[in-house]
């Protein structure tokens, strides 16, 4: 009943938000004089915190409407190309000159672990004038009935086939933290049976390929609690009225609390600062502070199987790494692995995915040519800059871009082993 004493109390406090934001709206009013003093903004900010402190964020837009390619402005167009219940393959087309040559097919395979697939915009947006990029954008597993049936780690990898097989060959497959493990495992299917869509590269990005180096605090308290105590103490019925009523999920709050715990002083010393920024009428911070919360308190539920298997095959058993994961009863062979080249990065700094975990899928891959193999460490990033801001824009998308290019089906080339350890190695 937890879940359900959650919405109870989220919908008491509706007439207080909504008592809230008529408060900032009244002390923002430039006709109000008290708006100019800053006992107003003081009285405007202290609304304003508490209504988004309480309020459930919906889940973002892309808004990525266009880009530049060849050193032109570009529209950008989303289209979902293919769907199932749990997932939407969007694409991002952009309207390039007709006869044009194509530019790479690259599937970003978004985490499914709390957050929107709008967590990659900053991704999207910079691979967009190199690539014709899709993305998953995952479904809240509150949203999809009972009706549809359930969702675990095997369907997810099944999901994976699907879209590689939807986008035909030579496409580019990067994986972002979690999905780093399931695609890791549809690619070593896919070869293992000779399918003919196997991509061209495998980009994996702070992924938890191998938990056992490196652990963090994530990884430990995994290893530690031990399924059941999962099943026990994060597993709740969705509640009613929503679409998904009775299934059973890891709700996306508890998630968020999660997220928040780890860094909690640093999320409360962001709150105070938005809340001098709102009094002091600096516009432009208070703004930035909006566009990241908006994004980062929005999340999702996990269907309870994709949830549960996923901590007892990555983080418990280890199974990967150990050569003893199971898709509906076929093992997972990694070693099967021999046309794909295979492209790891990580972050010095990585508190979720410590160094060398990522890394690791090189050594499940032993057959794959030494001259298709490139690992890359960022310094002094965490794991929020290994697919997002300044240090990713300009020091790993141009290798990602590279590596792409060269081994691409139609253009892979003879190169020299690109196993390299950070920028300056």
């Amino acid at each position: 009943m937890f879940y359900q004493l959650y919405e109870m109390n989220h919908a008491a406090l509706q007439p207080a938000r909504l008592y809230a934001d008529a408060v900032r709206l009244f002390y923002t009013n430039p006709l109000n004089p008290f708006s100019h003093t800053p006992w107003g903004r003081s009285v405007a900010a202290t609304a304003e915190l508490f209504e988004r402190t309480t309020r459930r964020y919906s889940k973002p837009h892309f808004e990525l409407t266009k880009t530049v390619v060849d050193w032109k402005s570009v529209e950008v167009t989303e289209k979902t190309v293919w769907s199932k219940p749990f997932c939407n393959l969007v694409r991002f087309e952009r309207a390039v000159p007709a006869g044009r040559k194509a530019d790479p097919k690259l599937l970003i395979v978004a985490p499914m672990s709390g957050h929107y697939a709008t967590l990659l915009r900053g991704t999207v947006e910079a691979m967009l004038p190199y690539a014709d990029v899709h993305i998953t954008d995952w479904v809240d597993a509150r949203m999809v009935p009972l009706t549809d049936g359930h969702f675990d780690l095997d369907d997810y990898i099944d999901y994976i086939i699907d879209m590689l097989h939807a986008l035909g060959p030579d496409t580019h497959v990067m994986a972002v933290c979690q999905p780093s493990v399931p695609v890791l495992a549809a690619v070593a299917l896919m070869e293992k049976r000779g399918d003919p869509f196997v991509p061209s590269t495998m980009t994996l990005m702070g992924g938890p390929i191998d938990t056992r180096r490196n652990p963090t605090a994530v990884n430990l308290l995994a290893k530690e609690k031990g399924i059941d105590w999962f099943r026990d103490n994060v597993i709740m019925n969705a509640p009613w009225p929503v679409p998904g009523f009775g299934r059973e999920v890891y709700p996306g709050f508890l998630q968020l609390s999660g997220f928040m715990s780890m860094n909690l002083d640093r999320h409360i010393i962001a709150h105070k600062d938005f809340f001098m920024h709102l009094v002091k009428h600096d516009g432009d911070n208070a703004e930035k502070h909006r566009d990241f919360y908006d994004e980062y308190l929005a999340v999702m539920d996990l269907t309870a199987e994709f949830y549960l298997q996923t901590v007892d095959t990555v983080f418990v058993r280890h199974a990967l790494p150990k050569g003893e994961m199971m898709h509906r009863g076929e093992i997972v062979d990694t070693k099967a692995i021999r046309n794909v080249a295979l492209f790891t990065v990580e972050g010095e700094n990585d508190d979720i995915s410590g160094l060398g975990q990522t890394q690791a899928a090189h050594d499940l891959c032993p057959n794959i040519p030494a001259d298709r193999h490139a690992h890359y460490m960022q310094p002094a990033v965490g794991h929020y800059g290994v697919f997002n801001g300044s240090r990713f824009r300009s020091e790993i998308v141009p290798r990602i871009v590279d590596f792409i290019t060269s081994y691409g089906r139609q253009n892979r080339v003879a190169v020299k082993p690109r196993l390299v350890r950070s920028a300056k190695g």
